[in-house]
């Protein structure tokens, strides 16, 4: 592959702080009750804990529960593995606790849980980053060397993002991509999940662009802003507010069809480019000798927690969806994550 990465350095630039503050709805509470085979009126704690205890296969937490989390605080990631944390310990009395590891391209994270005992008691929590690490060649491990716990919510493909001022729609950015080859401004990080997306985006929309590397999120927003990289990928809770000031445009979501979280922004594909990449799906990934009685536990946990109503707004209140998936379809999804990615690399790197 053709080197596609820039090193970027932005002076005098100030961090911006991100925060998402949107609400959930009922609606989403619901659906979520209903995926995790739950009712929608269970939000007692109390009876959930009663049922945590009672249906999984005798094993439970016997110290306090390490939630590591390859990335920072204050990021989708971090907090949504924080309201499981509430509500897991609300549930069973359990302390559950996030650490937040970023770097690497998730591999701190990652290589700290699969240096830790497998006894229940520390589990990777986050999405894709264990593979296409492995992709970029960062680690020589992807999904295959955890064991896969359940999957507690998702996120859509990340959207991209232009400066409003720049560019009006999807259109008016290829048009100017084309117009100078390799010119216009993308920013990601090697070995990153939205490093495979916006070279997949290229291909798509028959583009080239020059991609730089100029930091953490809060780098990446600064960027836009100030007109120094001209496309963002990014997750809706980073983007929302700049979305509403009129300082944002959105392109478009590399989705098969629209989700109700960002119901508001198309897909590339009805626009005419056709690009679908992964969801960002946040599963729990464990040391590879945990027991399956450890992982019932937490298969179990995690249906408990989005059944209740307030726990399934909480997580929409982070702008992500409630989303279930069992220990075996979450080990299914990686795979074909997995696959998808590495035929994206190797189909650009011919």
């Amino acid at each position: 592959m053709k080197k596609r990465i820039l090193a970027m350095v932005l002076a005098g630039m100030a961090a911006i702080s991100v925060v998402g503050c949107s609400g959930g709805s009922e609606t989403a509470a619901t659906t979520a009750a209903q995926a995790a085979g739950g009712s929608s009126n269970s939000s007692n704690g109390g009876d959930a804990a009663a049922d945590v205890e009672t249906t999984a296969t005798g094993w439970a937490p016997s110290t306090t529960v390490s939630i590591v989390v390859p990335a920072g605080a204050g990021g989708n990631t971090d907090l949504s593995a924080r309201v499981f944390a509430q509500y897991a310990k609300e549930m069973t009395g359990a302390d559950f606790i996030v650490v937040n590891a970023n770097g690497a391209a998730g591999s701190v994270a990652a290589n700290q849980v699969l240096g830790s005992a497998a006894d229940g008691h520390t589990f990777l929590y986050g999405h894709n980053l264990v593979n296409v690490a492995n992709i970029a060649g960062v680690t020589d491990y992807n999904y295959t060397a955890f064991k896969l716990g359940p999957t507690f919510a998702k996120d859509p493909a990340q959207q991209l993002y232009v400066n409003s001022e720049k560019y009006a729609d999807l259109n008016a950015f290829i048009e100017a991509a084309k117009a100078a080859p390799g010119q216009l401004k993308a920013c990601t990080e090697v070995g990153a999940y939205t490093y495979y997306e916006i070279l997949a985006f290229e291909k798509a929309a028959g583009i080239e662009l020059d991609l730089v590397d100029v930091g953490s999120n809060s780098d990446k927003i600064a960027a836009m802003l100030s007109g120094q990289v001209d496309l963002m990928p990014g997750a809706y809770i980073n983007c929302k507010d700049y979305l509403a000031a009129g300082q944002f445009t959105c392109l478009g979501a590399p989705t098969e069809e629209r989700y109700d979280l960002i119901a508001d922004i198309p897909t590339l594909k009805e626009q005419g480019v056709d690009l679908v990449y992964p969801d960002c799906d946040f599963s729990f990934y464990f040391p590879a000798d945990t027991s399956d009685e450890v992982i019932a536990y937490y298969e179990n946990l995690v249906q408990q927690i989005l059944a209740d109503p307030a726990a399934a707004e909480a997580v929409a209140n982070v702008d992500m969806m409630p989303y279930y998936l069992n220990a075996a379809d979450s080990a299914a999804h990686d795979e074909e994550i997995f696959n998808t990615i590495k035929g994206i690399a190797d189909e650009l790197a011919q």
